[in-house]
C-alpha cells in the first residue's frame, strides 16, 4: 500500500474513533427534550401545541434566553416545561420580570412526594384533570392552589406586584401521553390564556436556538465546538491520534499470544481430593456403602422400581424377572455392601469391577 493512501485510510480510522469516542462519552441528554413541543414522544407536547394553534391560539416558540424577552406594549405569558425539578422560588432576573405585569408558568416544580396514589383525577373548571404524580406542594393556601387534593396543591399561583407564576408538580400535565384526556389539554390551554397575554414557550432550555443564538453564543463553526469540550474526552482523543501516527509509521504491536490456561474440572478436582482423603483414612466401608447405594438407586431406576431401597432378596428376584441373568454377582456385591466392615483395596477394585459388569448387562 502506497504512503499516500496508508496516511489516508489512517485519517478515516481516526475520525471514525473520534466520532465513536464522542457518542460514548458525550453527557446522556435524555431529559432534555422532555415538555419539548418539536417532541412526538410521549413526554412531549407536541400534540398540545398542535391543539393550540388548532383552536386558533396565538401561540409561538421562543429559542432565545429569558434574558432576551423584552415585552413593549403587551404583556406575556410565558410556559416553561423541565424534565428537571426546579425550585419554586424565582432569580432576581425572573422575579423582576414577573412583576413588570407577566405570568410565568413552570411544569416540573419541586415538591415533596406524599402518600397520594400515584395516578388520580383533579377536579377543575374544566372538568376532570389526570395527574401522575405524588408530588404535592403543601405551603399553599387555599386561595393560591388551582388543581390539588388534601395532600397539597399540584397546581397553584403565586403574585408578584403586577404579576403572577403559575406552579405545576408534574412536567407531564398535558403531554403526548394525555392525548386520550382531552380535559387535560384543555386545562393547561386556559392556564396560558387566563390574561389574554402573548404566549410563548421556552425551546431553548431543550437546546433550540436562533441561528443568531447560536452565532452569538460561538456554536456555528468546528473550533467552537472543541473549545467547549470538556477536558478528558480531548485527552483521550489526542491519544488516539497518536496511537494511530505511531501505526501509520509501521511501529506496530505484535499479534497477541493467546495463553493456554488449563481448563479446571471441579467436580473431578473435588472427587480426587475427596478419595486421597478417604484412602488415608482407610474408610473403604464408608466408600462401599455411599457408593453401592447409588449403583443400587441406577440399578433400581433401570430396572423401573423406584428410588427407594428394596431388600436384597427382592431386587435379586427382580433382576433375574427382566434380565434373565444370573443373579450370582449381583448377590455377591449386594452381601459385601450389607456388611459394612473395612475392606482391602484389591477386593474393594474387584468389587467395583463387578457393578460394572452389572451395568454392562442392564444396558444390554
Amino acid at each position: 500500500m502506497k504512503r499516500s493512501n496508508r496516511l489516508a485510510w489512517m485519517g478515516a480510522i481516526a475520525l471514525a474513533a473520534i466520532v465513536l469516542l464522542s457518542l460514548f462519552v458525550a453527557p446522556n441528554n435524555t431529559k432534555i427534550n422532555t415538555g419539548s413541543t418539536y417532541n412526538r414522544a410521549s413526554d412531549g407536547y407536541g400534540a398540545w401545541y398542535a391543539f393550540m394553534q388548532q383552536q386558533g391560539i396565538s401561540i409561538k416558540r421562543w429559542q432565545k434566553p429569558f434574558s432576551d424577552i423584552q415585552p413593549e406594549n403587551t404583556s406575556v405569558t410565558f410556559l416553561q416545561i423541565s424534565g428537571d425539578t426546579r425550585q419554586t422560588t424565582l432569580d432576581s432576573q425572573e422575579r423582576e420580570w414577573v412583576e413588570k405585569g407577566n405570568t410565568l408558568v413552570i411544569l416540573g416544580a419541586g415538591a415533596r412526594v406524599t402518600e397520594v396514589e400515584f395516578s388520580t383525577m383533579q377536579k377543575s373548571s374544566q372538568g376532570d384533570i389526570k395527574v401522575d404524580t405524588r408530588r404535592r406542594y403543601e405551603k399553599a393556601n387555599s386561595q393560591q392552589v388551582d388543581l390539588g387534593d388534601r395532600f397539597g396543591a399540584v397546581v397553584w399561583e403565586e403574585s408578584y406586584k403586577q404579576g403572577k407564576v403559575i406552579f405545576s408538580t408534574t412536567p407531564y400535565l398535558a403531554a403526548n401521553a394525555y392525548q386520550d384526556y382531552l380535559n387535560n389539554f384543555k386545562y393547561l390551554a386556559s392556564l396560558v390564556t387566563e390574561k389574554g397575554n402573548t404566549i410563548f414557550v421556552d425551546e431553548y432550555i431543550h437546546g433550540y436556538k436562533d441561528a443568531d443564538v447560536r452565532e452569538k453564543e460561538s456554536e456555528g463553526d468546528l473550533f467552537s465546538f472543541f473549545a467547549k469540550t470538556p477536558i478528558f474526552p480531548i485527552l483521550v482523543q489526542v491519544g488516539i491520534l497518536l496511537l494511530v501516527l505511531i501505526w501509520a509509521q509501521n511501529r506496530r504491536f505484535g499479534k497477541p499470544v493467546a495463553l493456554d490456561i488449563p481448563v479446571v474440572d471441579n467436580s473431578e478436582a473435588y472427587i480426587q481430593a475427596l478419595a486421597g482423603v478417604l484412602q488415608k483414612a482407610d474408610t473403604t466401608d464408608f466408600v462401599v456403602e455411599m457408593v453401592g447405594k447409588q449403583e443400587q438407586l441406577q440399578l433400581q431406576k433401570a430396572l423401573g422400581l423406584g428410588q427407594v431401597l428394596l431388600e436384597r432378596e427382592a431386587l435379586i428376584n427382580f433382576w433375574i424377572q427382566k434380565t434373565g441373568a444370573s443373579a450370582a454377582e449381583l448377590d455377591t456385591v449386594l452381601k459385601l455392601q450389607s456388611r459394612k466392615q473395612p475392606i482391602s483395596e484389591q477386593d474393594l477394585l474387584s468389587w467395583l469391577r463387578k457393578w460394572q459388569n452389572i451395568r454392562l448387562i442392564r444396558n444390554l
